[in-house]
């Protein structure tokens, strides 16, 4: 990635940030709970609520804002069309596990709905048909065996010849009664209710490390206080405490980018994604004061690697224009998420043998349902219920196929090539060179360092090497941070942890 030569306009954060969220304090001394869980996205908020609900003492500790990681960044679909998965995952794992999968989303979506009526939270609730398509023959030959998948499984599903855009397709399966939502205002009230029922919620306060005292976990902060509990709930995207799973050889991260704009065409209703690769395009309306906001994503791409990321972003709005007709461009943003080997979540004990410390990640972008189901998972676990999910999302499961393996070897030999890679690059950029909102890798000292120079002129200068593994991060100049493109820690222009597996920030160099 290389440093653009004009200034990028600001955007507003994702419009679902404008709702006014519960505060709370930072953690300030140790104390001790039946349950900690580490991060305060949609798994953590509703497992906190869950397990709260039946009389457990809880803390949830949050490293900086409650719902403002993935969460925040969302695209809200509560769905089981996962895109080109149920086909896959016959041939991987059977009938059997893949209707699983489907009944674990598909729950995850009545417990989503019944939710908001019995709590009567207002959150822009709509059931929408959902759509998978494919504008090249090699993947209208895909859907169609998806539709066949559909079949064997029992889900409802019809195959169309055209959707209402103006987008030549070769195929298209739709799944109905699926749904979208505002995560925050529905969120926001398990928070509230969580909290009024007693539960203890702390954010700026980030969870370096779990110590084992007589099989009783303590969970370490930064600033060196304890948690002692019973259980661990890792639920920060990325786990955060890693010492045995090596889980960052066993998924890998991905950015994708979203817009949100005002048309000039009405929009039919409906929520569309494309199976097609390079580019991937994501359709779907939200109303936005009494108006419909049209929200397209796509553009995915390994964390740290590809070309400058405004590109993306200059893609997508290109594709919104000439699909919709762009009346106001009003908000943009990326997210990010982790995909594991055999595209299922890890949802679990981290380790067989430490069943008391419990992980949800890889989401692989449907965080909104794989979320609401690692939740009422990991409660389960807890209060000792049944659940005929645990050993299709065990993060301890054996490998099933020889297509996990190659992407084992795959993934991790992409990182030994980048971490070798950033250490052999050429740096001609001097710090001094850069203009005003403009970053790049350069030589300071005699040394690789990382430069931006905000819009008042300052400078900030970082130390790229990232405090995961040593790895060369690249500038991102779509979003303004550093990002390694070995396991996808990403930092602020100055250094500040954003993304995981690391938790430590970039040196800064004054």
């Amino acid at each position: 990635m290389t440093a653009s030569s004009h200034s990028m306009p600001q955007f507003p954060e994702p419009y679902w940030r404008e709702v006014s969220l519960p505060t709370a304090e930072k953690l300030t001394k140790d104390i001790s709970v039946d349950v900690a869980i580490v991060g305060g996205g949609i798994t953590g908020i509703t497992a906190g609520y869950l397990l709260k609900k039946e009389g457990l003492n809880v803390a949830i500790l949050e490293a900086g804002n409650i719902l403002n990681g993935t969460t925040g960044h969302t695209t809200a679909k509560i769905t089981a069309q996962h895109g080109l998965i149920y086909d896959e995952l016959i041939a991987h794992f059977g009938e059997e596990m893949a209707k699983l999968y489907y009944q674990s989303a598909d729950d995850a979506l009545n417990f989503v709905k019944k939710t908001i009526q019995e709590k009567n939270i207002d959150c822009d609730f709509s059931e929408e048909d959902a759509f998978i398509y494919a504008i090249t023959d090699e993947y209208a030959n895909k859907v169609q065996k998806e539709a066949e998948a559909y079949k064997k499984l029992g889900i409802t599903g019809n195959l169309h010849t055209s959707i209402p855009f103006d987008i030549q397709i070769k195929n298209a399966l739709s799944m109905k009664g699926q749904a979208q939502f505002h995560p925050l205002k529905y969120l926001k009230q398990l928070a509230i209710d969580f909290t009024e029922k007693g539960g203890l919620l702390f954010e700026q306060t980030t969870a370096t490390d779990i110590e084992e005292e007589n099989d009783i976990p303590k969970v370490i902060t930064r600033d060196g206080n304890r948690v002692s509990c019973k259980y661990v709930i890792i639920a920060t995207h990325f786990p955060f405490f890693d010492k045995e799973g090596l889980y960052f050889t066993r998924m890998y991260p991905e950015r994708s980018y979203v817009i949100g704009i005002k048309a000039k065409k009405p929009y039919p209703g409906g929520m569309y994604v494309s199976v097609d690769k390079n580019p991937v395009r994501s359709i779907r309306y939200t109303p936005v004061n009494g108006e419909p906001l049209i929200l397209v994503g796509g553009d995915n791409h390994q964390t740290g690697q590809g070309p400058d990321t405004l590109s993306h972003y200059l893609a997508l709005e290109e594709f919104a224009n000439k699909t919709f007709g762009i009346e106001e461009y009003s908000y943009r943003w990326s997210t990010q998420d982790l995909i594991t080997l055999d595209k299922i979540p890890y949802i679990g004990s981290i380790t067989v043998q430490k069943p008391n410390i419990l992980i949800a990640t890889g989401y692989r972008k449907w965080g909104m349902t794989n979320g609401t189901t690692a939740a009422m998972l990991l409660a389960d676990t807890i209060l000792e219920k049944e659940n005929p999910y645990r050993d299709l999302f065990s993060p301890t499961r054996p490998k099933k196929s020889d297509p996990t393996i190659k992407k084992f070897i795959s993934i991790n030999t992409d990182v030994a090539g980048h971490l070798l890679k950033g250490k052999l690059q050429y740096l001609p950029t001097d710090p001094n060179d850069l203009k005003n909102d403009e970053g790049a890798p350069v030589m300071f000292n005699g040394e690789r360092a990382g430069a931006y120079r905000d819009h008042e002129g300052k400078l900030h200068i970082v130390d790229t090497t990232c405090t995961h593994l040593g790895c060369e991060c690249e500038w991102n100049h779509g979003d303004r941070t550093w990002d390694c493109p070995c396991h996808g820690s990403r930092y602020s222009y100055d250094g500040e942890v954003i993304e995981g597996p690391t938790n430590k920030p970039l040196r800064r160099i004054e």
